[in-house]
């Protein structure tokens, strides 16, 4: 449990300081319209990517351990139908952005365009039902190692892009280049967890073909967690997407560099919600108890990470250049205090999840997404980019003042009736029942 937490969190930091470094790197090479158009691009991979998990990525958290044996086979099968649902998704979606938007015009321009942009959704979605399994199958540390990789070759890919723009080794480095960096980081972080699988578990390849029965076995409750999923992370990648359509790229441009930076603000709370409902803690006591720690840990570190981004906003976006710093540092303030309410909101599903009520927990996910989407949506028609994050802050505080009685009360530990009726069973045996019993298993 510690090496999948730790790992959960070291995951976050790493990923998260080179994610800061990619689009600090990305920000002073390119033009902000090509940030803008990259930035589009990776959120709707992000976006599209969650879309074609359907659901299994968590499915499988909770349901490796109950499939001794069948482990492999149930990852490979999982695997192979995100892949192609990711494709055909990318597809779809790169031959109908021009069409929703003239911004987006590059991701269908060409068929290579097209295919990079697939390639990339399908990637995505394989990784994150890989994650997942990992930390379903207690090797965490695989996944950190992994994503590490990703992050690393991905910032390593930009820098070597820049570099060649600056010395004219390349002539163009548009958009693409940029989100292409994501898709290739992507595919090369999955070569050493091959290479292991060839190498040390051989032995795994004999049961790993796909087994589609084991899959429909689950479909009711995968469809459950991939709708949850889903609602739950609208918001949070379609927001980009909706400031390059409402607004412009270049506004994008200035606003993601912000988003991606206030992600600091939430990753811990996140973080801490994914472990809580990664050791599923079932019982009462123990999920009461578990998630006054979650709950104080995210408070502090949320309250820490805001006062650093209230003080120094215009400080960090000057990293990007003078006018992110201009353009963007309201609304990372603005944003940022938004991860109050987000404690209450990753707390309310994780609780969702442990207990099995994701039908009840459906509404009012879906509810707050549309919100949140709405009241920015308004704000950027009033407000234009200050606006548009001020309306967004707001609905998260909505969410998570509805939200709260729910967490309260499973904090408010009460033993359920089947403790209690065990308790008062376990009252009326006997105790020479009991000691006969000791008696019998001791010889």
């Amino acid at each position: 449990m510690l090496i999948n937490a730790g790992s959960l969190v070291c995951t976050t930091l790493v990923t998260g300081v080179l994610g800061f470094a990619y689009w600090w790197v990305a920000a002073r090479q390119f033009h902000p319209a090509a940030v803008g158009l990259a930035s589009a691009a990776v959120s709707a991979m992000m976006l599209l990517g969650a879309i074609s998990v359907l659901g299994l990525g968590t499915l499988l958290i909770g349901e490796l351990p109950r499939q001794p044996g069948k482990e492999a086979s149930l990852i490979s099968t999982a695997l192979l139908l995100v892949g192609i649902a990711g494709g055909v998704v990318g597809v779809l979606f790169a031959v109908a952005a021009p069409f929703v938007s003239a911004d987006l015009r590059p991701l269908g321009a060409n068929v290579s365009n097209i295919l990079l942009f697939a390639g990339g959704v399908s990637l995505t979605s394989i990784t994150i039902v890989l994650d997942q399994a990992l930390i379903g199958l207690l090797r965490g540390e695989l996944q950190f190692w992994r994503n590490t990789l990703f992050a690393a070759t991905k910032l390593a890919a930009v820098v070597a892009i820049g570099f060649g723009l600056h010395f004219f080794i390349f002539r163009a480095g548009g958009g693409e280049a940029i989100y292409a960096t994501w898709a290739a980081g992507n595919a090369i972080s999955l070569l050493p967890l091959i290479a292991f699988v060839l190498i040390k578990k051989s032995s795994l390849l004999r049961h790993a073909m796909p087994d589609w029965s084991l899959l429909r076995k689950l479909g009711a409750s995968a469809l459950q967690h991939h709708i949850l999923n889903l609602i739950q992370q609208v918001p949070t990648t379609a927001l980009p997407v909706l400031v390059t359509i409402l607004l412009s790229a270049t506004k994008n441009g200035w606003f993601y560099i912000a988003w991606m930076i206030s992600g600091f603000v939430f990753t811990a709370a996140y973080a801490l919600t994914t472990v809580l409902y990664a050791i599923n803690a079932a019982e009462s006591e123990e999920l009461a108890r578990k998630m006054r720690m979650t709950l104080n840990l995210a408070l502090i570190t949320s309250l820490g990470a805001n006062i650093v981004i209230q003080v120094g906003a215009s400080q960090i976006l000057g990293l990007f250049g003078h006018t992110y710093a201009v353009q963007a540092a309201w609304s990372l303030r603005i944003v940022s205090l938004a991860a109050f309410p987000m404690i209450i909101k990753f707390h309310y599903i994780a609780v969702s999840r442990i207990d099995k009520k994701l039908l009840s927990a459906l509404l009012p996910v879906a509810l707050g997404s549309l919100i949140e989407l709405g009241i920015a949506a308004l704000g950027a028609h009033l407000g234009d980019l200050l606006g548009l994050s001020l309306g967004w802050m707001i609905a998260v505080y909505i969410e998570g003042i509805f939200m709260a009685p729910a967490v309260l009360k499973a904090l408010r530990f009460r033993p359920s009736i089947e403790a209690e009726k065990s308790i008062a069973l376990a009252a009326t045996i006997p105790l020479k029942t009991v000691q006969a019993s000791d008696a019998a298993l001791s010889t």
